[in-house]
């Protein structure tokens, strides 16, 4: 019976795996694509993963550990923390080097680094294997935004990199339902195990399927490929410099125009260059330091990095310290609390499909700021959703406002990301990408920290109720005040998440200029804005 029961199953896998297949190679274009697409998004899912496992086993590492929320969020940010301080030389080595043996060894290492956090014999030997993680899941990012640059064309990167970000979602999903499930049937250690895994596995099939392309976007994968050409590409190697600087010239030139609905509706909307920020020299050849402070100069986009920094801040925060808030507030089993962050990352995983359809839309139809605007909005509605959702008694009611805030959180990402690349020079994209990761990795890596450090102090403030037995107590199941503690942060927190909204909405005044400042500091601009006077206002936006 039971060995029915199992090939059935194994069936039924096999069946919905290849319905899941067939659809992701019709969307994305052929059966090579498809697969560059699927295993870069697990590379993403690891680093998810790695990140919710943590808050998955939250009550049993502090059981076994003894340690307190404060020391948790130092598991969770000690990772990122590292991360962020390596993303600017990771980043340099990846120009460099080659990307995928450099993606390859980083992936095992990463796994041998989950291992040894598996058999950890205290929480200082812990901390000290989530260091190593960090190091080298700074890898993972730089990386895979390279190589999909030089797999896939300008005028389709957003549309794939969207499916590829859907791996930190599933990833997300994985660390909460089956590492948790691990932790609850196993031990704790079982969830890194079940990690560590899939990491050698996947290193082994990047190197077999996966060759490294060209740089410059001379490896585009075309619609229908079967087959990734591991010969046709070394051959290629052999191009002279100077037509791979060509192409390379050709592939920006193919990128700023991806943007060129946005820089005509300036156009439309009067919006003059801002004489100051205009380049004119090739942005490509500017030094780092140099890059960075004029990244930072465009008011827009630095009140973009800081509006989606903070977001990410407050969704960090949300993301390991969900599941014991849910377990101590409700006082419910570890199976309905990991149910209920599964439907919080489908929600996530809805919102980041669906966030830049809309105001794509718009923008189309002549509103310049939309791009700006509909993230401000999504994260004041969720700032302002949760809050029922937190000092509610009830699961079922709250879990719907816990589910539509985290879409409405992730539904700001895709828009936030065009409208970065919107006001910077096409040559700068690289660097501002790394801009934006060391920010947000900065505040993703304080958040558990802060989360953690404030809930430990409302905790020593609010009497602890002598223990009793009820039907509703659970193993590992946080005290009352550790959930109220929880609580009084989330709330406190929340003011990040509506500042984040008060922080783009500031940057509609500048947007519209500096979309006009970039368009100008392109090589090609002669039939863009010419700088003028110092850029008015294009009027509300």
């Amino acid at each position: 019976m039971i060995a029915e029961i199992f090939h059935l199953l194994v069936g039924w896998s096999r069946r919905i795996g290849n319905a899941v297949r067939g659809d992701v190679e019709k969307r994305v274009g052929g059966p090579a694509r498809a697969r560059v697409v699927t295993l870069f998004a697990a590379v993403l899912a690891l680093n998810g993963a790695d990140t919710s496992t943590v808050g998955a086993i939250a009550p049993q590492l502090e059981s076994s550990l003894h340690i307190s929320n404060g020391d948790l969020g130092l598991l969770s940010s000690v990772s990122l923390l590292v991360g962020a301080v390596f993303t600017i030389p990771v980043g340099v080595l990846v120009d460099r080097t080659k990307r995928m043996p450099l993606l390859e060894i980083s992936i095992i290492l990463w796994s041998l680094a989950l291992l040894a956090s598996a058999f950890a014999g205290s929480f200082s030997s812990l901390l000290l294997s989530r260091l190593a993680l960090g190091a080298v899941a700074a890898t993972a990012g730089p990386a895979i935004a390279s190589l999909s640059g030089d797999y896939f064309g300008a005028d389709e990167r957003g549309r794939i990199w969207s499916y590829i970000l859907v791996g930190e979602s599933a990833g997300t999903a994985f660390g909460y339902i089956v590492c948790g499930f691990a932790a609850s049937l196993i031990h704790w250690r079982a969830s890194f195990i079940a990690l560590a895994i899939p990491g050698f596995l996947l290193a082994r099939e990047l190197r077999r399927t996966v060759p490294e392309p060209l740089r410059g976007g001379q490896s585009h994968l075309k619609v229908g490929t079967v087959e990734i050409d591991v010969e046709a590409l070394k051959a290629e190697t052999h191009a002279d410099r100077k037509g791979q600087a060509q192409e390379e010239a050709r592939a920006a030139q193919m990128a700023a125009a991806e943007h060129e609905v946005a820089r005509e509706a300036a156009r439309r909307a009067g919006a003059v260059a801002n004489p100051r920020l205009v380049l004119h020299e090739d942005p490509g050849r500017m030094g780092l330091m140099r890059a960075v402070r004029y990244l930072f100069s465009i008011p827009s986009n630095a009140l973009l990095i800081i509006g989606s920094s903070l977001g990410y801040f407050y969704f960090a925060g949300l993301q390991t310290f969900a599941l014991l808030y849910v377990k101590g507030h409700f006082h419910a089993s570890q199976a309905a609390a990991e149910l209920v962050l599964a439907l919080l990352v489908g929600g996530a995983v809805v919102g980041t499909l669906a966030g830049g359809r809309l105001p794509d839309w718009l923008l189309r139809r002549g509103d310049l700021a939309a791009r700006v605007r509909f993230p401000a909005i999504c994260y004041i509605l969720a700032s302002v959703l949760l809050i029922p959702g937190f000092v509610g008694s009830t699961l079922m009611p709250a879990v719907w406002f816990y589910v539509a805030g985290a879409a409405l959180i992730s539904a700001a990402n895709p828009p936030l990301q065009a409208a970065r690349l919107d006001v910077v020079p096409a040559g700068l994209w690289g660097r501002a990408q790394s801009a934006l990761t060391v920010v947000r990795s900065l505040a993703q890596a304080a958040s558990p920290l802060l989360f953690g450090g404030v809930s430990d102090l409302v905790a020593g403030i609010v009497p602890k109720p002598a223990p009793i037995t009820t039907t509703g107590t659970h193993p590992h199941a946080p005290s009352s005040s550790t959930a109220t503690g929880l609580e009084v942060t989330f709330l406190m927190m929340l003011t990040a998440l509506f500042g984040a909204g008060l922080v783009l909405l500031k940057a509609r005044k500048t947007f519209a200029t500096d979309v006009a400042t970039a368009a100008a500091s392109e090589p090609s601009a002669s039939g863009a804005q010419p700088a003028g006077e110092p850029a008015p206002r294009a009027g509300p936006v």
